[in-house]
């Protein structure tokens, strides 16, 4: 970090502690929220969600090489494979916007083109089955139809208008990438599709969430998913023995530290201040009180769209939580547009998310990818609210 910046970091600090009112009760309320919404992320999702995540972004940047990362994410991949593969991807995941994080950095930083790249970061946690269910069951068949079919085609709109931005630097880095060596393991194609596939259930089943609302299979699965987790750390343990060196067992390690280094930081101070500005989900807590939230999306106007999808995006919903959190908001008074408009960019987006892909991809492409998701779910959410 620049002098300047620590300094410009230093004069800020100052300023808030001397003049911040913290003998406010609504600050006090807020601050306290912040450290209950951290706590509340650590326990529900870093052992289960974003520890398998890591591990698999580290087995990612280990075993896999980016000559084959290239070959089918790459640039001049052939499109309809690199897209088809990276939404279908992402949506069998079914993580939140912080889980795919890891998995998004990984695949990009083997050489996949931003294009794909941001298709599958979209995806992930836009095309979730369950939400997609729960949210036509709860909140009616229109607004899950409508969510289905727009977080399927954002996904690949997203990642093609990406590509056409930033087109030129990420070719030349495949050029740079195309030249290296194989990377090869003492491991048959087989072998490594097995061990991904089980690093892969571990997470979907490990951050399996019971639905509010009982659906059959879904609460079925839900009642049994740590005996199927154990097991397949069972398999993975005796996969690791009977497979792997112990060198390339400590890369993997080491790989998924330096994610989890890059990563995790971000994360924990993203989630504290989005804390501190709404508070967690279904409370009111934060420093601005739901009620604006509530006044501010009550038609079906281009700045009630804007707004929500706005806010949708600066929010931090896990998994699932967007469904129950809109039935309240609709039951206030929110318009069926602007619900649409949130459901399309508040699983997709968040304050830690944003913080972690400019880490990875940089200022610009975060910015653009962030206008693309607001912008469009301002204009689907309009629309909808329109004609329903």
């Amino acid at each position: 970090m620049r002098d300047r910046t620590k300094l410009l970091l230093f004069v800020a600090v100052f300023l808030v502690l001397y003049f911040a009112p913290l003998g406010s009760l609504r600050i006090q309320a807020a601050l306290l929220e912040s450290f209950l919404m951290v706590q509340e992320y650590a326990r529900e999702h870093v052992l289960f969600c974003l520890i398998p995540a890591f591990f698999i972004a580290g087995a990612i940047g280990v075993f896999i090489s980016k000559e084959a990362v290239v070959k089918y994410f790459g640039p001049r991949a052939k499109k309809t494979l690199a897209y088809g593969i990276a939404s279908i991807s992402g949506s069998i995941l079914a993580v939140c916007s912080c889980t795919v994080l890891p998995m998004f950095a990984g695949i990009y930083m083997r050489g996949a083109g931003i294009g794909p790249a941001t298709t599958f970061l979209y995806a992930g946690p836009a095309i979730n089955v369950l939400a997609l269910i729960l949210t036509a069951r709860i909140l009616g068949f229109e607004l899950g139809i409508a969510r289905a079919v727009g977080a399927v085609v954002f996904s690949i709109i997203i990642g093609i208008v990406m590509s056409l931005f930033f087109k030129d630097k990420k070719e030349a880095q495949e050029e740079l990438v195309s030249g290296e060596s194989p990377h090869i393991v003492p491991r048959s194609l087989g072998q490594n599709v097995v061990y991904f596939l089980i690093l892969v259930l571990v997470l979907i089943f490990a951050a399996w969430a019971k639905p509010k609302e009982p659906v059959g299979l879904w609460n079925a699965i839900y009642n049994v998913h740590w005996y199927v987790v154990v097991a397949l750390l069972i398999i993975l343990f005796v996969i690791l023995i009977k497979w792997f060196k112990k060198n390339e067992i400590s890369d993997w390690i080491f790989s998924t530290w330096t994610f989890a280094k890059q990563i995790l930081p971000l994360l924990f101070a993203g989630v504290f201040v989005a804390g501190f500005l709404l508070g967690r989900p279904n409370t009111d807590a934060g420093i601005i009180p739901s009620r604006y939230v509530v006044m501010f999306v009550g038609g079906n106007t281009p700045l009630a769209n804007f707004f929500a999808s706005v806010a949708g995006a600066f929010m931090y919903f896990a998994t699932l939580t967007e469904v129950p959190i809109l039935q309240g908001l609709l039951g206030r008074g929110m318009d069926k547009g602007p619900a649409l408009a949130l459901l399309l960019s508040g699983p997709a987006l968040s304050l830690p998310n944003m913080l972690v892909i400019r880490s990875v991809i940089g200022t610009k492409k975060t910015l653009v990818y962030i206008a693309l998701v607001v912008i469009m779910s301002t204009f689907v959410g309009f629309m909808f609210g329109t004609f329903f």
